[in-house]
């Protein structure tokens, strides 16, 4: 501490605005910095409360109903929907305009309802500050709304107390705070008063107490130092206040697409206007009102239904598969992600902690098992360990040297206790030595409990004939100070190696392992106290521990998924450097060499960190704001970026991220509500599944543009051909609204229920730039509607040849049309493999529905008189239903030859989807 105050406020206001490092600074320091009288008086908390405001975050700005409503007309496809409904109303299409307008309304609503709570993250963080508090004042100990704490108050924590400001620790007992909603480490922390380096990460802050964080074990009275906004939770809070959430890949491409589609449409009705002056000889107010009708009919006004559709199927899909999507289009996002940067703790491995392997007696032991369950081998090499005197000595020891419970609650064990301490007990349970009954039978006469100042723990134990034994466990270095000799396999002592322990010791702390040592003494039968001087020379080492955080299982299969689809998979954890690349290792990610960390990715300028952020996959010892500038590196080098975490430490970049994944079992409230998908079991393998979801999300909307735009297209040609020609219209426009309804309502929307292509998963990311209406969507869509207008055409003349009638040929026409679409649906749906086979014919059963609904209104149209009075159609021969059905067979040919034709000059070349 360097500036010297001259008043409380002026002290207080050093510690809040300028953020003193008080965990570099002597206790003494800060009691004379923040309250040089002792415990506050009442007048000296009131002056600093109107100095400094209450201890909670400041309430985030909501947008109202109207704001949202509004951001949601934000498109320009829905404005050129507006237009058209002006403009089909002006024309007396009132039919067309309603349906239009139900489009809008539908679109507009939808977005409103699932993006409604969509700014949440902030409240949800304001509830992770403890609501109660006891304070030491002037007029003695007292509990009080935390809100009413300031800078110089004493905080009194135990254990199960939610930490309710920042706090300089000036007493601990045995102190253990869990903090992996701000650091994401799994183990709680070992607290202490003693200084640490100024410039120390958060999670070496040991003399620090950080608000939202919970006591695991002891005892602690600490000094506070920051409260409100100023506290680490706060800063999360700033930092999620001015982070931008990014407009989706697809919301992007159909802004764009809407934009290109919309401008061709009015230039080409510019031209078809001025044309039709030149050549067809029709009135200017009758070929103006013809142009504006073609123009109308261009527009797919069905895109924003079978995008809302489409969206909305994917999104029941990944429910059933236990993940909520909160903003709908995000779902497609997934399909476009190519870099995946995961926390750590509860994500990728389980939050338990699990003890992986022994040491004793110059024998490596591996212990196999998931989590905290009891089931599991414990091998020496290949081979079962079934019998060994000094193994079960040693589980004795890791059970009764316990403080921790093993719980069981619906199926799944929970830890009452330290999360190391209950996996203690699980390995002694897999070594047969079972603590509830066994440890019966060793009753605790004494203990010694652990302190970080001496790091170890001790208990003194009698069986019933009063046969006394000492166990010890704790900080391996230190165990082996206390230690004169070692147990060896058959029980018996011998002298102790010293350097090959210390070896032993730093192989596991190699492979990411915390590191235990267990010993015992013998003790009296009289002895029934025990004192720190009664262990501290003169023990028998029984072996060592390693303990870690497992892997999950399926995440290493999703890991290996993610990497086959071309996605890179990125670890970035508050847990330490070795920790974090054996982890790394473990779970198969595919630099582990190389593993940066939070300080020197501070040193870095912001092209170093992208160059860093695309080569590294572990990134150890991070803070809310390294992962923050991680994704936004990332997404520099143009990657799509999902990120999943489970802390409020995460929010941040949750919210920044293309996709925010948040865990919704052990996850924050901040970090669901600042995510955009929730993953209600935890599992990262539903991250592999979403993707393959989202890629067939996209592959679906794809699917469904290239349906409907060439029956746009061959309508708007056909008319364009009949004006510049002079030539009667084969097709009204009463007509042409029926076939969009048709096509678009009922045969396009099956293709948002299409399942996955063979091989989806194992095609590379696309590019976020990568536009809807590319290569070979382009070709199919201007192929097609060519067809469709020679199938249009043909039908006329037919009709108008056999029967000389313009209705019977408008009628024959548009059944040729839809009959076309029929077939072309089954094309469509395969767009790089043949349809023409079993799978492709039967179709799924929603497409076998549509087809049969389609044929039942055409029926309806052809044949009852209902129709032929609103849409001037007129009964049509067995032969001339024939041809139309023959024209659709024949369109579904062609395009067989062509896909056939394509694949057999270009055998690389695909539609480029997925």
């Amino acid at each position: 501490m360097t500036s010297s105050a001259s008043s409380p406020s002026t002290s207080d206001k050093a510690v809040n605005s300028q953020r003193v490092q008080w965990h570099a600074t002597d206790i003494g320091e800060v009691r004379s910095e923040l309250s040089a009288t002792g415990p506050l008086s009442a007048q000296a908390v009131g002056e600093r409360l109107s100095e400094f405001g209450h201890n909670r975050l400041p309430e985030a700005r909501r947008r109202g109903p109207l704001a949202r409503l509004g951001n949601q007309l934000k498109n320009f496809l829905i404005y050129v929907l507006i237009t058209a409904a002006v403009i089909t109303a002006v024309l007396g299409h009132w039919v067309d305009t309603t349906v239009i307008l139900a489009v809008v309304v539908i679109q507009t609503l939808v977005g409103f309802i699932q993006e409604g709570k969509a700014e949440q993250a902030l409240s949800a963080i304001r509830h992770m500050l403890a609501p109660k508090a006891v304070v030491v004042r002037e007029d003695g100990q007292k509990k009080i709304d935390a809100a009413e704490l300031v800078p110089g108050d004493t905080v009194i924590l135990e254990p199960g107390d939610r930490v309710p400001a920042d706090l300089r620790l000036e007493r601990c007992h045995n102190l253990k705070i869990e903090e992996a909603v701000l650091t994401g480490e799994s183990e709680p922390v070992d607290k202490t008063t003693g200084s640490q380096p100024a410039d120390a990460v958060l999670g070496d802050q040991l003399s620090m107490a950080f608000s939202g964080t919970m006591v695991a074990t002891g005892t602690g009275r600490g000094v506070v130092v920051r409260t409100g906004e100023n506290t680490e939770i706060g800063r999360i809070s700033g930092l999620l206040q001015d982070t931008a959430t990014l407009k989706t890949p697809l919301l992007e491409q159909i802004d764009r697409f809407a934009r290109y589609l919309s401008i061709i449409i009015i230039v080409v009705g510019l031209a078809i206007f001025g044309g039709g002056l030149a050549l067809s000889g029709l009135p200017v107010r009758e070929l103006f009102m013809a142009v504006v009708g073609l123009t109308v009919a261009a527009i797919p006004e069905g895109l924003p239904a079978i995008l809302t559709i489409t969206l909305a199927i994917g999104v029941r899909r990944m429910a059933t598969r236990h993940a909520v999507v909160r903003r709908m289009p995000v779902i497609e996002t997934l399909g476009a992600v190519s870099v995946i940067c995961s926390d750590k703790t509860g994500t990728l491995t389980r939050n338990e902690m699990m003890v992986t392997a022994a040491v004793m007696a110059g024998k490596r032991l591996d212990v196999e098992g998931e989590g905290y369950e009891p089931d599991g081998e414990i091998r020496e090499g290949s081979d079962v360990v079934s019998e060994s005197p000094l193994l079960d000595e040693l589980a004795r020891a890791a059970a009764l040297c316990n403080d921790a419970h093993l719980e069981r609650h619906e199926g799944t064990i929970r830890v009452a206790g330290d999360p190391m301490e209950g996996a203690l007990k699980v390995f002694a349970q897999k070594a047969g030595f079972d603590a509830e009954t066994d440890g019966r039978e060793w009753p605790r006469t004494d203990e010694v409990p652990f302190d970080a100042d001496y790091r170890f723990m001790a208990t003194l134990n009698h069986d019933h004939h009063r046969h006394g034994v000492v166990y010890v466990k704790g900080a391996p270095e230190r165990i082996l100070e206390m230690c004169t000799g070692m147990v060896t396999d058959s029980g018996d002592t011998s002298s102790l190696d010293r350097e090959a322990w210390t070896d032993a010791i730093s192989e596991l702390a190699s492979e990411g392992l915390r590191v235990l040592a267990l010993a015992r003494r013998p003790a009296d039968s009289s002895q029934n106290t025990l004192a720190v001087e009664d262990v501290e020379d003169g023990l028998e080492l029984l072996g060592l521990v390693g303990l870690l955080d497992p892997p999950r299982q399926e995440a290493i299969q999703a890991i290996q998924d993610c990497h086959d689809a071309g996605i890179r998979v990125k670890m970035i954890t508050g847990d330490h450097a070795m920790t974090a690349s054996a982890i790394g290792a473990r779970l198969g990610l595919k630099n582990t060499t190389r593993v940066m960390t939070g300080r020197e990715l501070d040193q870095l300028g912001e092209d170093e960190l992208r160059q860093v952020a695309g080569e590294v996959d572990i990134f150890a010892r991070t803070s809310p704001e390294h992962k923050l500038r991680l994704v936004e590196a990332l997404q520099a080098l143009h990657g799509v970026v999902a990120m999943t975490g489970d802390g409020v430490n995460d929010a941040p970049a949750l919210k920044r991220a293309d996709v925010g994944i948040a865990m919704g079992v052990k996850g924050s409230e901040a970090a669901r509500e600042a995510a955009s998908m929730v993953l209600l079991d935890d599992n990262f393998a539903s991250i592999a599944r979403a993707v393959r979801e989202g890629r067939t999300v996209y592959n679906n909307l794809k699917k469904a543009i290239a349906f409907m735009l060439p029956i746009n297209g061959g309508e708007s040609v056909s008319l364009i051909t009949a004006l510049l020609l002079g030539l009667s219209l084969p097709i009204s426009a009463l007509q042409i609204l029926w076939v969009n309804l048709v096509g678009s309502v009922i045969l396009a929307m099956t293709l948002a229920f299409e399942p996955s292509e063979p091989g989806v998963m194992r095609r590379p990311p696309r590019s976020r730039d990568e536009p809807l209406l590319a290569g070979f969507v382009v070709w199919r869509v201007a192929f097609v509607s060519v067809l469709f207008l020679i199938g249009i055409f043909a039908a006329w003349y037919w009709a108008m040849d056999q029967f000389s009638d313009e209705s019977v040929a408008r009628t024959l026409a548009v059944n040729t049309l839809v009959a076309m679409e029929v077939f072309y649906l089954f094309a469509v749906r395969y767009l790089d493999t043949a349809s023409v086979t079993l799978r492709g014919v039967l179709g799924t059963p929603i497409v076998l529905l549509a087809v049969g609904a389609v044929i039942l209104l055409q029926l309806l149209f052809t044949y009852l008189p209902f129709f032929h009075q609103i849409f001037g159609t007129a009964p049509l021969t067995l032969g001339a239903l024939v041809f139309a059905g023959a024209a659709g067979v024949v369109v579904l040919l062609v395009l067989e030859l062509e896909t056939w034709l394509r694949k057999r000059l270009k055998p690389g070349l695909s539609s480029g989807s997925g």
